[in-house]
């Protein structure tokens, strides 16, 4: 059974390709006459164009020794230039030529990318900014060159950005998701305990106690004393066992902790964190949150949140409002978003467990409430709730 796909499971294997494809493109640019290549090469240009093969074979490390290969072939674009200019031991054939092979585009993605931590950052940026100014010849100013040195070195760190972030907000929401299926399967394990608990009840004590009342009434009509003394023997074990019994329905009944879904309060800071994970999203609210009582509150925090992960998962590039609005009949709560502008991640998808709505949808009905979901006549998706304002508990009953 493999762990995950190919190239995943053989990076070695995969970075040793690209630095050979990344290689021959090298050589056959520079043999066009695309870089450096002079008119006519002698021994010391044909010593070099071996030692930029080596250079751009340092590729393979690109994972393990970022900075190292970066180092590499910052040193041989420096001494292509140097011998160019001022040593004039090399003539190129087009002078205006950028001398770094494009093998540079690749190392620049190496050190953001891969090196994560925040104390190596500071020399990361401080090495790309000198091997920016090594391509671009900051010293030989030329709008062509600066401007394609410039690409070639910042390409590859904006992109390796990009995908870090993108990385860690698929981490963080697959991470979330893991909560999610996680809670759902302890408040399936919660319903099953009070199921059980209710038959228990309803079932096993109501014969145990039909059993021990025949046993009550033998024990006064029997004649002899051995068929007393064995009825109320049969009737102490029976009591003994609804005594047992009872115990055991109590802890099936007991929740296994506190319900700490927060409040309403809470919307806020989820619409916060939504925003700075990239969905751009807005919270309207109405009224007086007062009027809605603590278990309604946290009915609503659970369909903002989850209509937030849908959209996390299956809604990429969209724009969510929250609505939510208070008032003495119950409240009204809306999430809508937009038409996607892109495609879902498919990593991403298969995290979620298919059962959110679902699930949602039976906590509300049980407040007594109503759920609906689907989509918008102009592409987008919408999740609305009507819950009651109060809904009384155990604790307010008794």
């Amino acid at each position: 059974m493999s762990d995950g796909p190919w190239h995943c499971r053989h990076p070695l294997a995969v970075d040793t390709a690209i630095a050979v494809c990344f290689t021959v493109t090298d050589l056959a640019i520079t043999l066009v006459g695309a870089t450096w290549w002079p008119e006519r090469p002698g021994p010391l240009a044909w010593a070099l164009l071996g030692a930029q093969a080596l250079a751009c074979l340092s590729l393979v490390a690109r994972r393990r020794a970022p900075l190292t290969v970066v180092a590499v072939l910052g040193a041989f674009t420096l001494a292509v230039t140097l011998l160019i200019s001022p040593v004039h031991a090399l003539t190129p054939a087009d002078p205006g030529n950028v001398w770094a092979p494009f093998s540079t585009a690749l190392a620049a993605y190496g050190p953001v990318f891969y090196g994560r931590t925040a104390r190596n950052r500071r020399t990361v940026f401080l090495v790309l900014g000198l091997f920016t100014l090594v391509v671009a010849r900051a010293w030989e100013p030329s709008v062509t060159v600066l401007t394609i040195g410039l690409l070639r070195t910042a390409v590859g760190p904006l992109l390796a950005l990009y995908f870090d972030a993108r990385r860690r907000l698929v981490c963080a929401l697959t991470e979330r998701a893991e909560r999610e299926r996680h809670l759902l399967a302890e408040r399936a394990r919660a319903e099953e305990r009070g199921r059980l608990a209710g038959e228990m009840h309803d079932v096993v004590t109501h014969r145990v106690s039909l059993m021990v009342l025949q046993a009550g009434a033998l024990r006064v009509t029997a004649s002899d004393e051995a068929t007393r003394r064995a009825a109320e023997e049969l009737r102490a074990a029976g009591c003994q066992a609804l005594e047992e019994l009872r115990d055991l329905v109590g802890i099936l009944r007991t929740a296994p902790e506190e319900d700490r879904t927060p409040s309403p309060d809470g919307l806020a800071a989820l619409v916060a964190e939504s925003t700075a994970a990239g969905v751009p999203t807005e919270l309207i609210e109405a009224g007086d949150r007062s009027l809605a009582s603590p278990v309604v509150g946290r009915t609503t925090y659970r369909v903002v949140r989850e209509a937030l992960t849908n959209v996390h998962q299956h809604a990429c590039g969209a724009r969510v409002t929250v609505t939510v609005a208070y008032d003495g009949g119950g409240v009204r709560v809306t999430v809508r978003n937009t038409r996607p502008s892109g495609s879902p991640d498919s990593a991403l998808v298969r995290t979620g467990s298919g059962l959110g709505i679902a699930g949602l949808r039976r906590r509300i009905e049980l407040v007594h409430g109503c759920l609906r979901a689907g989509p918008e006549p102009g592409g987008g998706f919408c999740v609305a709730a009507e819950l009651p304002a109060y809904v009384p508990t155990a604790q307010s009953v008794g």
